[in-house]
């Protein structure tokens, strides 16, 4: 069953790291349409992490939707986020699941995997993430991952997340394709004015649901 959070299709807003205007734009993030937030944070600042995160986490609670902290699972049972966004080299769904409890979203990254999609979905995944499908200026050398999988992978039954060089203009074949949510980094928090950003992905979903 899909988790109640992951129920609307749309932008999967994940956060480019220190920022001192971080909290004003995840709020301009969520006020274009942002669906589901993470906190992306790869520095040992772990008192600005733990405050940031508990900001976005009471944020995220008020407009209703989730916030997902990405690779560590302390600090999300820490600040009290909805979920984790687990990588290869990150602790296994079960632990996560142990920590967090049966509530907990655990995402995981499946890259240009199908067969890594089925284990992650089998081991209790709660959405699923490939990519990158287009160059992508925060991972240049990702593996590279196609629309077909993202067909292949509907069969798999949880909502799909892609990811990567996403952008207004290149993202509406993904949602043709099966993704539930384009997960964006540069496209969102590199704008100038945030909220427009935003707002334009969710645009894309809009005219996929019409």
């Amino acid at each position: 069953m899909t988790h109640p959070l992951l129920a609307r299709d749309g932008l999967y807003a994940i956060t480019d790291g220190p920022r001192d205007d971080l909290i004003e734009v995840c709020a301009a993030a969520i006020d274009g349409g942002a669906a589901l937030l993470q906190y992306r944070d790869k520095t040992r600042d772990d008192a600005r992490r733990l405050a940031e995160s508990k900001a976005l986490a009471a944020l995220c609670a008020r407009h209703r939707i989730g916030l997902i902290v990405n690779d560590d699972i302390e600090l999300a049972a820490a600040c009290g986020a909805a979920g984790v966004h687990l990588g290869e080299d990150d602790v296994d769904i079960a632990s996560a699941r142990a920590r967090l409890g049966t509530n907990a979203i655990i995402g995981v990254s499946c890259y240009d995997s199908l067969d890594r999609a089925r284990r992650l979905a089998a081991d209790g995944a709660d959405y699923l993430a490939f990519g990158a499908f287009y160059p992508s200026p925060t991972k240049p050398n990702a593996r590279k991952a196609t629309p077909a999988l993202l067909r292949e992978a509907k069969a798999l039954g949880l909502p799909l997340v892609a990811i990567g060089g996403i952008t207004p203009e290149n993202g509406a074949s993904l949602i043709a394709a099966g993704a539930n949510c384009l997960a964006v980094i540069s496209a969102v928090f590199g704008a100038r004015d945030v909220r427009a950003a935003a707002r334009s992905f969710a645009a894309l979903f809009d005219a996929a649901r019409s």
